[in-house]
């Protein structure tokens, strides 16, 4: 019976771990695949490292909270199988509402799913007593909180971008200045989040100031990297097609009167570019992308953002890699946590009541299954986040990723399961107000709200 059970509990799990890759995949390289930064199939590919990595080396957090702190399982101690059953239900339901969710191409949270199944089988055997509340209440603020402090951070950062790159006096000489620091920042976190507490998991420990060297080191080679990188797409900018067109007197005459208001406007005005003028100047910058577009005209000042993109795409395929890194660490533990507790149980029931550590073989099987569910299944959800909500440039996406990447890290190290799906759409969100409310995609993100509102109470 022992050996059934143990079996059912990894087809399930395993089930639950291949959904996830395919609905949560489009949190992780979505943006990337939008903005052009990455194919998807070269998406597909950094990311399913990047997720397995994320599940191995930070996966055991989130676990433990999944596993034994929102359901008491000493309430279940005279009949350990009524937990075992009701966990492996909390799975198979999730999995089935995500499946449909991804077919319908809805990116969902499945730590929602997850959570509310395990809440709806808990409250169903031992009343509201059984319930961790303060557990629970800390969790649903944090997925109120997630969108709204990565959408905060994305539209603030991608503002810094604009300031600093996009509306300078020369936008391409900014953009290789600053590019290699931004580069040092990412590097920096990204070395930070996995040394401080995921090599323990491979048997390695590194003081604190050793594990900081190592992380200016590292973000130091990826600046001068940047830099070169950024030096050879200047170089090669003559590879740019250019094409002629009856109006490029007029472009030319608006690209002129925009760069004179920036330089007029920063000159006279102590506290910047005011909010009036920056709508001016996107009301500029949208006409001239207008009608580059419908006359088939590319300027030489659309070649200088043509080439801040270029620089800014490589960096967004690095962003990329860290929201990877960060959904993989984040969301294993949706599957993983029941697994691990049920393999407890099953095992020993009189350990109910106790969580242990999450063993490495389970966070290896997790990483394997959501990286199987991302390759086979995952391309119907990354439109949806990629395209529909915004239109996305390799800027927006880089300050998008960057700020959910980071707040899905710090979450994971805090042990709280957040909604990956929340920060990411949060993020999007944050920059594409920065471009105007009638740039976003409010039937979708209707939509998407909806689903988020639906997915708890269905699979509880």
């Amino acid at each position: 019976m022992d050996t059934f059970l143990l079996t059912l509990t990894l087809i399930v799990g395993f089930y639950m771990l291949w959904n996830i890759g395919a609905n949560d995949v489009a949190n992780a390289i979505g943006t990337s695949v939008g903005s052009k930064a990455l194919t998807l199939k070269k998406a597909i590919f950094l990311a399913a490292i990047l997720e397995f990595l994320g599940a191995f080396l930070l996966g055991s957090n989130v676990s433990e909270t999944i596993q034994g702190s929102i359901v008491s399982p000493s309430i279940f101690a005279n009949d350990p199988m009524v937990y075992i059953v009701g966990m492996i239900s909390a799975l198979l339901s999730t999995a089935i509402w995500l499946q449909i969710a991804t077919y319908f191409k809805w990116p969902v949270s499945t730590t929602h799913a997850i959570i509310g199944a395990i809440v709806g089988f808990g409250f169903l055997v031992g009343g509201a007593g059984a319930i961790s509340w303060n557990i629970i209440s800390n969790i649903a603020l944090s997925w109120v909180l997630s969108p709204i402090l990565s959408g905060i951070a994305a539209y603030l950062f991608f503002l810094f971008l604009q300031k600093k790159i996009l509306y300078s006096y020369n936008p391409v000489y900014a953009a290789k200045k600053i590019a290699p620091q931004l580069m040092f920042v990412v590097f920096f976190t990204f070395t930070l989040a996995i040394g401080a507490n995921g090599l323990k998991n491979i048997g390695i420990t590194l003081s604190t100031p050793i594990l900081v060297l190592i992380a200016i080191i590292i973000g130091l080679l990826s600046a001068i990297l940047v830099r070169f990188q950024s030096n050879r797409i200047i170089a090669n900018k003559d590879i740019l097609p250019r094409r002629s067109t009856r109006h490029e007197e007029q472009l030319h005459l608006l690209n002129k009167a925009k760069k004179a208001l920036i330089k007029s406007h920063r000159s006279n005005s102590k506290y910047g570019i005011s909010k009036n003028v920056n709508h001016i100047i996107e009301d500029i910058s949208s006409l001239i992308e207008t009608i580059d577009a419908e006359q088939n005209f590319q300027s030489d000042y659309s070649i200088e953002y043509q080439l801040i993109e270029r620089i800014f795409g490589s960096l967004q395929i690095v962003t990329a890699c860290f929201v990877a890194f960060g959904h993989g660490a984040n969301d294993v533990a949706n599957a993983i946590g029941p697994v691990s507790a049920v393999i407890q149980v099953i095992k020993d029931p009189t350990q109910m009541h106790l969580t242990t550590h999450i063993p490495t073989s389970l966070l290896v099987f997790g990483g394997i299954g959501i990286v199987i569910g991302l390759a086979t299944f995952g391309w119907r959800v990354i439109e949806t986040i990629g395209k529909k909500i915004t239109n996305l440039t390799p800027t927006r996406g880089f300050s998008a990723e960057f700020a959910a990447a980071l707040t899905i890290i710090i979450a994971s190290k805090m042990g709280l399961p957040i909604s990956t799906t929340h920060a990411i759409v949060g993020a999007v969100l944050g920059v594409g107000f920065c471009k105007g409310i009638p740039s976003l995609n409010f039937r979708l993100i209707k939509e998407i709200f909806l689903s988020w509102i639906i997915t708890l109470p269905s699979s509880a």
